[in-house]
């Protein structure tokens, strides 16, 4: 077993201008908000906080603008020790933003890509030792998708696996598919994936991606937990958690982390699976994106696990 593996995330660095309010607003209304904060956030730079405080030596490309938020941003990765050095600082630009509004223990979320559209492929050329290193490769869409595409090219040169968590949706070319060990949409990205065409069942949908050349296809449902299939076997749920929500705008994030981080280590499909749950359901207890992200030793100790 891998005690510490070592983990490459590609992908998005936000600044997460997260807006509280007890409602949201009716098309064409205008309401008053409780609270504002600037929280570091981005799925990319989500993920890596995520398996850095479970314990992965974690990596991140990704790329930020010369501005006060990029810095914040870079900083925020470095307190949790991920290794930025193959994250790009543009001369010109801004970085990312994502535009957060929650209400009800919900959330709403607007994302300005800024500079994560300049995270391309020759940058993965100048970071291929990284690839070479890792022992599985983390992936999502708030890149460029040539960007995406390339780093799973060069993962599979050097026989690495690739966990592709397809958000926000868009449709993917089955030549990518094909090259995914691990995928990981929740409802309507699966159904916008599958392409079916017509109301169709989760279980069909998960077949689709599984027949379009996935290795296994996990997908989250929300409370109601997460479903896992592979290719000729059964469909698979685990259960949900019941905690105190304080907010909902990073559990993807922290269920792609503790998965990817439970594959590492070598822990099973169906054992990932629910270390993934309980991190998930840890991380909505907490405000903030990266804020709620838990230690290993948080996730022991709340599951005595």
């Amino acid at each position: 077993m891998l005690m510490r593996p070592k983990i490459l995330v590609i992908g998005s660095l936000n600044m997460d201008l997260v807006v509280q309010a007890k409602r949201t607003p009716e098309r064409g209304e205008t309401i008053l908000g409780e609270e504002i904060h600037f929280i570091p956030g981005g799925k990319g730079a989500n993920q890596a906080v995520a398996l850095a405080r479970l314990g992965a030596e974690t990596m991140m490309i990704g790329a930020v603008g010369p501005d006060s938020f990029g810095r914040d941003l870079l900083k925020a990765l470095e307190r949790d020790g991920v290794d930025i050095s193959g994250v790009k600082i543009l001369d010109k630009g801004t970085t990312g933003v994502a535009s957060i509004l929650l209400a009800g223990g919900d959330n709403s979320i607007v994302v300005v890509p800024g500079a994560n559209s300049q995270c391309l492929p020759q940058d993965l050329n100048q970071q291929e030792e990284k690839i070479k290193e890792a022992d599985l490769i983390v992936l999502q869409l708030e890149i460029p998708l040539q960007t995406v595409e390339y780093a799973v090219k060069l993962a599979k040169k050097w026989g690495k696996p690739v966990l592709l968590n397809p958000a926000p949706a868009q449709t993917l070319p089955i030549t990518l598919l094909q090259q995914i060990d691990y995928i990981t949409p929740n409802r309507s990205e699966l159904a916008l994936l599958a392409e079916i065409g017509h109301s169709s069942a989760l279980e069909e949908e998960m077949d689709r991606l599984l027949d379009l050349g996935v290795s296994n296809c996990i997908t989250t449902l929300g409370a109601e937990g997460a479903a896992f299939k592979a290719k000729g076997e059964k469909l698979c749920f685990i259960e949900g958690h019941k905690v105190p929500v304080v907010d909902t705008t990073g559990a993807g994030d922290a269920f792609n982390g503790g998965l990817a981080y439970a594959l590492a280590v070598k822990m099973t499909l169906t054992e990932a699976m629910k270390f993934a749950g309980k991190v998930s359901a840890l991380a909505v207890t907490k405000f903030g994106a990266q804020g709620g992200m838990p230690t290993l030793k948080e996730v022991q100790e709340y599951f005595g696990c």
